[in-house]
C-alpha cells in the first residue's frame, strides 16, 4: 500500500497530511450493547449527536450502553463550517418527546444522561421551554440518574437561558468551539463575546459549568492559551479539547492533524489554569467519558 508523505512542521509536534494518522482510527461499531441502543433510539424516534454529528466515538459509546440525545428535532437554524448536523428552516417540534427521552434514558439504564439539542434561533424562547420539560420528565423517570445539557447559544437572551437550565440538571455545558481570532470562519452566526457571557451567567447560577473547542483549525499555540485564560476568568469548571474533523468536503478541511503530545501540553495548561478537569486528546468530544466529569 502506497503511503502519503508526512510534512512535519518544524519546531512542532503537529503533523499534516491528507490520511488520517494512526491516532485518529476507531473501531467500527459491534456488539449487543451498542444493537440494543441503537433499537431504542430507532424504537422512540429519537435523534442522537452521535448519529447527526458523524462522531467517531459512537461505536464505543454506544457499545458501553451510552448515548447522547438531540432535542428539538434534527435540523439547525445555523450554518456553522465545521458541524455535519443539517441547516434550514426546522419543523414544527415535538412536544411529546420530553417523555420519549426520558422513557428511552431509563430502559438503557444510564447512570450519567447527556442531552444536547439543534439551535432553534426562530423559537421566541429559542426551545427552552422544551428543555426544561425533557430535564423534569429525565428526573422524573430517572430520580438517580445525573443530567449534562449542552445547550446551544441562545443570542443573549438571559430569560431562555434561565428556563433553559432551571429543571434540575447537574452539568450545563455550552461549547465554545474554536479560538476567538477563527470564530467568523467557523462560527459566522455566533459571537466568542456572547459565548462566554453565557457560561460566566450559567455560573451564576450555581451549575457546574463545562464547553468544549475543537483544535486543527489553524490556531496558534497562544490563542489556546488565551480561550483558557477567557474560560477560566468566567468561571467555566470543565473543558474538553478534540480534534477538529472534516465531516464533509463541504464543509472547512483540517489544517492540522494535532498529535496526542500536544493535546496532553493542552491538559496541563488547562489544569494549571485553575479548572477542575480537562478532558484533552485527538478523539474527545464534548459528551465523551462525560461521566468522568462530575
Amino acid at each position: 500500500m502506497l503511503e502519503l508523505p508526512v510534512v512535519q512542521k518544524e519546531n512542532s509536534n503537529v503533523e499534516t497530511r491528507t490520511r488520517k494518522p494512526s491516532w485518529l482510527r476507531v473501531k467500527l461499531p459491534i456488539g449487543e450493547n451498542y444493537k440494543r441502543v441503537r433499537s431504542l433510539v430507532d424504537q422512540y424516534n429519537l435523534n442522537t449527536i452521535c448519529q447527526s454529528g458523524n462522531c467517531p466515538n459512537m461505536g464505543e459509546c454506544w457499545g458501553a450502553g451510552t448515548a447522547t440525545f438531540m432535542i428539538l428535532g434534527n435540523v439547525c437554524t445555523r450554518g456553522c463550517s465545521f458541524c455535519a448536523v443539517k441547516t434550514g428552516r426546522p419543523p414544527e417540534y415535538d412536544e411529546d418527546e420530553p417523555r420519549r427521552v426520558a422513557e428511552a434514558i431509563r430502559l438503557m439504564e444510564v447512570k450519567h444522561a447527556v442531552i444536547t439539542s439543534v439551535n432553534r434561533d426562530e423559537l421566541k424562547d429559542r426551545g427552552a421551554e422544551i428543555w426544561y420539560q425533557t430535564v423534569v420528565e429525565v428526573k422524573k423517570e430517572s430520580p438517580d440518574t445525573t443530567i449534562e445539557t449542552l445547550i446551544p447559544d441562545t443570542r443573549a437572551n438571559w430569560e431562555a437561558l434561565e428556563r433553559m437550565i432551571s429543571g434540575g440538571q447537574e452539568v450545563v455545558s455550552h461549547n465554545m468551539e474554536t479560538v476567538e481570532e477563527l470564530y467568523r470562519k467557523v462560527r459566522p452566526q455566533a459571537k466568542y463575546a456572547r459565548s462566554l457571557e453565557q457560561i460566566r451567567r450559567i455560573k451564576a447560577f450555581g451549575k457546574r459549568t463545562k464547553t468544549g473547542f475543537m483544535v486543527g483549525l489553524g490556531e496558534t499555540e497562544d490563542q489556546v492559551e488565551k480561550i483558557l485564560d477567557d474560560l477560566a476568568e468566567a468561571g467555566c469548571d470543565v473543558v474538553t479539547i478534540g480534534q477538529y474533523l472534516q465531516p464533509t468536503k463541504m464543509h472547512l478541511a483540517v489544517e492540522e492533524f494535532v498529535h496526542p503530545d500536544v493535546f496532553a501540553k493542552y491538559k496541563e495548561m488547562g489544569m494549571s489554569k485553575g479548572f477542575s478537569f480537562v478532558e484533552s486528546g485527538p478523539l474527545v468530544r464534548s459528551s465523551y467519558h462525560a461521566e468522568r466529569h462530575l
